[in-house]
């Protein structure tokens, strides 16, 4: 199979450990994979090339029946290939700079802070519809009381 962009492979993006141990089936379908190119092309690879050096992806196309086994919501864009979880891993630039960057610079749907601190987000959440549909909005995950996930807009 091509890879979804210049530095993204098909093998990385439909990637589960859970879809593997599960035998989950993680094949996106041709809509699905365009989504996934689409959102390569507008989000990960302008980010990449600013960040200078790769990029980890924890989390690309997530099938529906893949959602439901890791307690994603039904509605995730996930199950479109209009998402993409990323992580500083490499140490080129943080999480924090990169959720800067892609508010600042870049058009998208949703960028998330993911948990973390104040100072650095676990991982990043960046999703992209369309240059029509883009709401540009910022979230920031957390756990309420009751230890449930909720967001709120910065």
């Amino acid at each position: 199979m091509e890879n979804i962009s210049k530095h993204i492979t098909y093998a990385e993006a439909i990637h589960s450990n859970t879809a593997k141990r599960k035998g989950i089936d993680n094949t996106p379908n041709p809509t699905q994979l365009e989504n996934m190119k689409i959102t390569a092309e507008k989000v990960f690879e302008p980010l990449r090339s600013w960040v200078g050096g790769p990029i980890k992806v924890n989390s690309f196309f997530r099938s529906p029946e893949l959602n439901t086994a890791i307690g994603g919501v039904p509605s995730s864009q996930h199950c479109k290939g209009q998402a993409i979880d990323i992580d500083d891993v490499y140490g080129r630039r943080s999480n924090a700079e990169m959720f800067t960057y892609i508010r600042e610079m870049l058009d998208f749907d949703q960028v998330i802070w993911e948990f973390g601190t104040d100072m650095n987000p676990n991982w990043i959440h960046v999703s992209y519809v369309s240059k029509e549909e883009n709401r540009n909005r910022c979230l920031k995950a957390y756990k309420d009381d009751r230890g449930r996930t909720k967001y709120k807009t910065i």
